[in-house]
């Protein structure tokens, strides 16, 4: 099989040829610049550069010779844009290490040594603390209450939120005149150079769009004390989701394979919400999302949702989802074994692959394979998984327990041929 072959069979939930691996298709299946740094030093890879394409989580794009060397078989379509070394700029990581920006991308070095980030007008959006990985969001526009006409404050207020102002590829360059254009000659370009599979990332985040724009205390209360605000809310961002999405078909559509969602929906314990109140909230949104990609594109749908979500998964299927992340499984409920006999048939796992939290920062090589062996045997057969680790490889994983980590992949890959 191709590699693009390879990853459609896991959703379709067939048994490929050998399991599909992920590495930096999604801003949730990543790897920290500061880790991708010291893995391309450890392997001997000299030349090319480790560039930040997503700057809010400092997350590296992973470049050809890493793409080839773990035998990734899916990539970001955003990685055709920025091509260049003008869309670049130098700049140093909390390790010391080189690396390169957005050459759009400058926060400012504050006295106590953490980087603020701010919007035009000046006001702090997001800060990095020193020696912190990633930036916090600190600017939640609606925090004080909604405003009277929510519809017509909601395109300033979402663009003073990180998520939006410090947008990755191919996003940052939405607002040029010919950017449509740009996008599918670039995704077509892509997709001839290529036999992975594509990825686009489009967000279309309903719940966490409350929390970014009233904070996630705020948030969870107007579920239960301010319903018909939350609607209102909710509408207009479908009516903005559903017109991106128009445009992101009709674009490519025919050209990407897989479109991503996120709308993180747990915590360790257990979801945001109860199920019924997900099932009155956000499921009939969330279905009318997947029903026009699958309607208007040959996409399938992926959604990324951190946390202990066993109990939305069964109203997830439903909703349309093809594929779920990051498979969370040091959450309560989410045992990969359990979750592969309830749910392996209906939907495909895109990641649970190795703990981040416990294991692969903290073991050996070998304590690193043996995890990882073990959970290839319980998500792989049968298919519906896709290879990654529980969501992005943080600075503070040794480069020997990455390697380790791909090779027991290949190692369990080999052992099944």
């Amino acid at each position: 099989m191709t590699s693009r072959e390879r990853v459609l069979a896991a959703i379709e939930r067939r048994e490929p040829d050998r399991v599909p691996v992920d590495l930096g298709a999604t801003p949730s299946s990543g790897i920290s610049a500061i880790a991708y740094g010291r893995l391309k030093r450890h392997l001997g890879m000299a030349g090319g550069a480790t560039r930040v394409y997503d700057v809010v989580q400092q997350l590296a794009q992973p470049e050809e010779d890493v793409l080839d060397r773990f035998r990734i078989d899916a990539v970001d379509v955003g990685r055709a844009f920025t091509t260049d070394g003008a869309g670049w700029r130098g700049m140093t990581l909390g390790d010391g290490q080189p690396a390169q920006y957005p050459a759009w991308f400058h926060p400012v070095a504050e006295p106590d040594g953490s980087w603020s980030a701010r919007a035009p007008d000046g006001v702090e959006i997001a800060r990095m603390p020193q020696g912190a990985a990633f930036f916090d969001q600190t600017c939640f526009p609606w925090v004080d209450g909604y405003p009277d006409d929510l519809r017509a404050a909601l395109p300033d207020a979402m663009g003073r939120v990180l998520w939006a102002a410090l947008v990755h590829s191919p996003w940052d360059r939405a607002g040029e005149p010919d950017f449509w254009t740009q996008l599918r000659e670039r995704a077509l370009a892509l997709r001839a150079r290529t036999d992975r599979a594509l990825m686009i990332v489009c967000g279309c985040n309903l719940f966490e769009w409350g929390t970014f724009l009233r904070r996630i205390d705020n948030f969870l209360a107007d579920l239960y004390l301010d319903p018909a605000r939350v609607e209102a809310l909710l509408d207009a961002l479908m009516e903005r989701h559903l017109a991106a999405l128009g445009k992101v078909c009709g674009a490519v559509g025919d050209v990407c394979d897989i479109l991503r969602f996120g709308d993180d929906l747990g915590m360790d314990g257990g979801p945001f919400m109860p199920p019924d109140l997900y099932r009155s909230l956000f499921l009939p949104r969330h279905a009318k999302l997947c029903a026009f990609v699958h309607g208007h594109s040959r996409m399938r749908t992926f959604l990324h949702s951190c946390g202990s979500i066993r109990e939305l998964l069964p109203s997830l299927i439903e909703a349309g989802y093809d594929v779920i992340n990051p498979v969370q499984t040091n959450c309560r409920g989410m045992d990969p074994a359990e979750l592969k006999r309830e749910f392996g048939r209906d939907i495909c796992f895109w990641g649970g692959g190795c703990d981040t939290r416990h294991v692969l920062n903290r073991e050996t090589p070998a304590g690193v394979r043996r995890h990882v062996l073990d959970r290839m045997a319980i998500l792989a057969p049968g298919g519906g998984f896709v290879f990654n680790t529980v969501h992005n490889i943080l600075p503070d994983v040794p480069p020997e327990n990455v390697v380790a980590l791909f090779d027991a992949v290949v190692e369990y890959n080999r052992a099944g041929a």
